[in-house]
C-alpha cells in the first residue's frame, strides 16, 4: 500500500516548483485561479526575490499548496496513485485535496485565511516554537508540567519534538529542557505558538469563514493529524482539520498507524523531504520516494 505525504509550513523557498513547470507549463492554470481567487499573485512571490514575503504566513501557506498539489498531479500522470493519504499541519489541506474532499478553490479560500488568521491571533513576538532534539516525549512532557504556557506542538519523530508557546515560559523551559538531558533545543523562525491553546481565536474563526465549504467522501482514507486515525467521514475531516490548528501534530502515531494498515511506501509530495527524514527516523523498514 501506498501513503502519499505532503509537506507544511517551513518547506517553502524561493523558485520551488520550477522543475515541475518546466516540465508541465499547463500547470500554470492553477497560480492563476489562486489570483482569480484570492487576488494574490503567488506565482511572482514564489518567482520574485524576496524570502521575507514568501515566509509570511498567509503565503508561505498557499505557496506551499499550489506547489505540493502540481507536484501531486506530476505524480498521477507518472502512474502513482495513493492508497491512503496524510500531511503534516498545513500538508494536510494539500491531502484532503488529492482526496477530492474539496475542490482546489476551496482549498486556496481555506488555506489563505488560515494563514492569516494564524499570523493574526496573537502578538508578533510574544510567542515562538522550538525544536527539542535528542529527548523522549515523556520526558519533554514531564519538564513542561512546570509550564502551563508551553505544549508539544509536534510529535515530528522519536528524535525531534517541537514544543510552542509563551516567549517568556518558552525560553525558560528550553533551558530547562536542556539541562534535563535534550541533545539541542532551537529556536523556530515562526511568527507565533502555532498548534497550542493560544491560536483558539484563529481555530474559531476558520471554523466561521469555511462554514460554507462542502466537504465531500474522500477517494482515499486520510490519516488526521489530530486523531492520528484513516478518517473518512466528511464532517470529521472538517472538524479535525479546523481542530489542528490548537492541537498537536501527531505525525509519529500517524506515520505508525499507516504501517498498522499494510502501508509500507511512503511518498512525499512537496517541496523538501523533510517528512521523509522523519518517517526514516520512525521506521526504517518502509520504502520512501521523494517527488
Amino acid at each position: 500500500m501506498k501513503c502519499f505525504v505532503f509537506t507544511g509550513q517551513g518547506s517553502q523557498y524561493l523558485g520551488m516548483g520550477k522543475d515541475i513547470l518546466e516540465k508541465r507549463p499547463e500547470y500554470n492554470i492553477y497560480f492563476e485561479k489562486v489570483k482569480d481567487k484570492i487576488g494574490v499573485d503567488i506565482k511572482s512571490i514564489i518567482f520574485g526575490n524576496d524570502e521575507k514575503e514568501l515566509t509570511l504566513t498567509q503565503n508561505a501557506q498557499i505557496a506551499i499548496l499550489v506547489v505540493s498539489y502540481i507536484k501531486y498531479l506530476y505524480a498521477l500522470e507518472q502512474g502513482l496513485k495513493p492508497d491512503v493519504v496524510a500531511g503534516h499541519s498545513l500538508g494536510e489541506w494539500t491531502a484532503i485535496l488529492a482526496a477530492n474532499v474539496i475542490s482546489f478553490e476551496d482549498a486556496v479560500e481555506a488555506v489563505y485565511y488560515r494563514g492569516l488568521y494564524m499570523s493574526e491571533a496573537y502578538e508578533p513576538g510574544k510567542g515562538g516554537m522550538a525544536a527539542v532534539i535528542g529527548m523522549d516525549a515523556h520526558e519533554i512532557e514531564k519538564v513542561l508540567e512546570n509550564y502551563p504556557n508551553v505544549q508539544i506542538a509536534n510529535y515530528n519523530s522519536p528524535s525531534q519534538i517541537v514544543i510552542s508557546g509563551e516567549m517568556e515560559e518558552l525560553t525558560i523551559s528550553m533551558e530547562k529542557l536542556k539541562e534535563n538531558g535534550a541533545k539541542r533545543v532551537i529556536p523556530l523562525n515562526v511568527s507565533g505558538p502555532f498548534h497550542s491553546k493560544f491560536l483558539k481565536a484563529a481555530e474559531e474563526r476558520l471554523r466561521q469563514k469555511i462554514s460554507h465549504i462542502k466537504f465531500m467522501k474522500p477517494i482515499v482514507p486520510v490519516v488526521q493529524n489530530v486523531t492520528a486515525k484513516f478518517e473518512t467521514d466528511p464532517e470529521i475531516i472538517k472538524e479535525n482539520i479546523i481542530r489542528q490548528i490548537t492541537s498537536p501534530v501527531r505525525w509519529i502515531d500517524c506515520v505508525e498507524e499507516c504501517i498498522k494498515n499494510g502501508v509500507d511506501e511512503f511518498i512525499e509530495i512537496g517541496p523538501t523531504n523533510v517528512l521523509t527524514k522523519f518517517i526514516k527516523q520512525i521506521n526504517k523498514e518502509v520504502k520512501l520516494v521523494n517527488i
